[in-house]
């Protein structure tokens, strides 16, 4: 089985979605051609059915398959606990090395720092699990990024109109202000 042929998932189809949304705002898409491809995209079954949508648009890649869910929720729990082993770490070596120089094992005082932040990391990845978190996290990232695109798109094409001498829309002509007497730029 080909690529092609393999079953696109929601996240892809809203990756696709998203794109076209950035390609209607850049002008490279009407109104009603944008409404054509995003209801073929919804529609979309496999990768094969969404990779024409987006073939004639720059920068358009074929859609990327999901990370799978078993992916996304290590890389969340990752995320929630990170924080937690270093500073257990920390404490823990700070106690072994007061303990080796006072030449007695003194209190075991990082259950203090690690017993009540564990119960309270796991009381909330026991919520988050059951609540979808790792998915919803991953598609917040993936906005994130596709909004990041969106905007150095917009930003290099702003850059080729500067490069051709056209104006860009939005920006006032600098030219005609440098040109005024200061006495007209006053008032």
């Amino acid at each position: 089985m080909g690529r092609d042929e393999m079953r696109a998932a929601d996240a892809d189809r809203q990756a696709v979605a998203d794109k076209l949304k950035a390609a209607l705002d850049e002008g490279r898409l009407d109104l009603h051609e944008y409404d054509e491809r995003l209801q073929q995209a919804y529609a979309a079954k496999t990768y094969g059915e969404l990779a024409p949508l987006l073939t004639d648009l720059p920068h358009a890649a074929p859609p990327v398959p999901a990370q799978p869910a078993q992916h996304v929720t290590a890389q969340w729990l990752m995320q929630v606990w990170s924080s937690w082993l270093p500073a257990v770490t920390i404490t823990t070596t700070i106690w072994l090395v007061a303990s080796i120089a006072a030449q007695d094992l003194l209190y075991f005082w990082p259950v203090w720092v690690a017993g009540p932040w564990g119960v309270v990391l796991i009381w909330q990845t026991v919520g988050g699990l059951a609540s979808g978190e790792p998915r919803k996290a991953a598609e917040a990232r993936q906005r994130k990024e596709l909004a990041k695109e969106a905007k150095r798109r917009r930003k290099a094409l702003a850059a080729e109109a500067l490069a051709r001498g056209e104006q860009p829309p939005g920006q006032p002509d600098k030219g005609l202000v440098a040109d005024r007497r200061p006495e007209e730029n006053a008032g």
